[in-house]
């Protein structure tokens, strides 16, 4: 049993198992109404709250930070994930908890830059879960990087709508119990697994088959939530019928401790470990920034990195080095990324930090509202999940990883058209339009991060870059749809009804996510020499 849980498929396994119980940021949709009514706030406030929330859930450099100091440590002592996975459930359960306490009258009514501080650490702590797992699933399978960040940010997409199902189930449409629920599930889910996640440097040559097994787990698990969303939605299910559906939730969610145990049992056989020169997949190689000389080629790594350098204007990595984030930071190709990531996740994270009110303003029923935030969890998880494969098939056949991403912000554009145009069940297109483009570019900007300025400083510049997701949304949030909205507002609790609420505001989101695909474009352009030329001979030959 011992020899069991001390295995990278058990850590997987519990890591997984974190990340579902740490989107709750993508949920703020169904308390935030009970947030700005119980506390008096307009809707520029509550937006300008969203925004904290939405730096805090996006600012990871400290946990990066934490990271990499506690897991380099040589001591016995606060070395490991776990660390980080502390730090986090310490802020998650005081920061939802002084909302909650807030809510109910527990503590005098703060002001609002007091509940933006709340909010900001509440948040935060899901960058903590979110990179020790993850990035302790990169060295767990260094070899298959892209799949295990697949499988770990799917499943972060997918806690939102697991959230929702408890509080549907235990809650009973009361938004207050379900703050308090965010304080204690993510922090006991953390402190009781966080043990569990480790770091291992073995590689098998059933890594792939059983990383397949997760990601077929994932995507059963989605599959079920959008069913028992959609059957909620049309026939409004009675409390016995949720607990029956949420029980076996909790069995589906319970099969990557099989499959980790499976994995186990064929990690037993003989003759098993091997090197990933026996494995006869291809899998990505283990370090963007190395180039490998290949037997017999000795010139042709030599021309292409000479030729790469002379396309991309030496904004690249030069022959064996990678980019820290000083650096990056003078390349055009980091600001191109940087501001497309704020045309396109800034918007989309303006969407569903404004799904609840964009219903209610258009006479959606409280269920359809609670399942437009639900299904963006579904939505947001194929996106992720599905970006990083599609664009490995286009990286195969030649193209630039960038391309993809001009394509979903080009479809991200039509998607606030249609939230924009207000004809009666637009937003079930809207958000699903929305809501995978948007998940996909959190799976294609790291991907991206770390093929053009390496993986060794790719924590801090990925996190870096990260920040234009709240850039985006205040701007979208607070500047734009919040100064509208309430201009528009007329009843006196500062509420509005009508297309013309969230209109002008899409129309200008759907312009803004264009010059995002232009940006994109430019960013394509200058690197898909780079992409024929030194990932793909990375990847055939590593």
């Amino acid at each position: 049993m011992e020899s069991f849980l001390n295995t990278k498929w058990i850590a997987t396994a519990a890591s997984i198992w974190i990340q579902c119980t740490s989107g709750a940021s993508y949920t703020f949709g169904i308390y935030s109404p009970v947030l700005k009514s119980s506390q008096f706030y307009d809707q520029s406030t509550l937006d300008t709250i969203s925004v904290f929330k939405d730096i805090g859930a996006n600012a990871g450099i400290l946990s990066g930070l934490l990271y990499s100091t506690v897991t380099s440590r040589r001591t016995r002592l606060l070395n490991g994930p776990w660390v980080v996975h502390v730090a986090g459930a310490v802020q998650c359960f005081v920061g939802y908890f002084l909302i909650w306490a807030s809510v109910v009258g527990l503590i005098r009514q703060p002001p609002v830059p007091l509940m933006c501080l709340f909010m900001l650490v509440a948040a935060h702590a899901q960058t903590f879960f979110n990179t020790a797992n993850v990035v302790s699933g990169v060295e767990n399978f260094h070899q298959f990087g892209g799949t295990i960040v697949g499988i770990m940010k799917g499943f972060l997409g997918l806690s939102g709508a697991i959230l929702i199902q408890v509080y549907d189930t235990l809650c009973e449409g009361d938004p207050t119990a379900y703050i308090l629920i965010l304080a204690i599930t993510p922090t006991l889910t953390s402190l009781l697994l966080m043990p569990l996640v480790k770091i291992y440097g073995t590689t098998t040559v059933d890594d792939k088959k059983h990383l397949n097994g997760f990601s077929s787990s994932a995507l059963v698990v989605a599959a079920y939530l959008m069913v028992i969303i959609i059957l909620d939605n049309v026939f409004t299910l009675p409390s016995w019928a949720r607990i029956i559906t949420f029980m076996f939730l909790l069995l589906l969610l319970a099969s990557p401790f099989g499959i980790a145990a499976k994995a186990h049992k064929d990690s037993e056989r003989p003759s098993i470990e091997t090197s990933p020169l026996m494995d006869d997949s291809e899998p990505m190689p283990t370090k963007y920034g190395e180039y490998h000389k290949i037997p017999g080629e000795p010139d042709r790594v030599k021309e292409v990195a000479s030729s790469s350098n002379e396309n991309l204007s030496n904004d690249h990595l030069e022959d064996g080095i990678d980019m820290n984030l000083s650096r990056a930071m003078l390349t055009v190709n980091f600001w191109l990324l940087f501001v497309a990531m704020i045309c396109g996740m800034g918007s989309g994270l303006a969407t569903i930090n404004n799904i609840s009110q964009i219903g209610q303003s258009l006479g959606y029923s409280t269920i359809e509202r609670s399942s437009l935030v639900a299904l963006w969890s579904i939505w947001n998880f194929l996106g992720r999940f599905g970006a990083g494969f599609l664009s490995d098939i286009l990286l195969h056949k030649g193209w630039a990883r960038p391309l993809f991403m001009v394509i979903t912000l080009a479809t991200l554009t039509f998607g606030h058209l249609i939230v924009a145009s207000g004809f009666p069940g637009n937003l079930y297109i809207g958000s699903v339009m929305v809501g995978i483009c948007y998940g996909s570019q959190w799976s294609l900007m790291p991907t991206i991060t770390s093929e053009i300025f390496g993986v060794r400083h790719m924590g801090t510049i990925f996190n870096t870059i990260a920040i234009a997701s709240p850039i985006g949304s205040y701007i979208f949030s607070v500047r734009i749809i919040g100064y509208i909205y309430d201009k528009m507002a007329t009843s006196e609790d500062n509420s509005c009804y009508g297309t013309q609420c969230f209109m002008l505001s899409f129309f200008i989101m759907a312009a803004v996510a264009f010059l995002g695909f232009l940006i994109a474009f430019a960013l394509f352009l200058r690197t898909r020499r780079f992409y024929r030329q030194i990932v793909l001979l990375r990847s055939r030959h590593s």
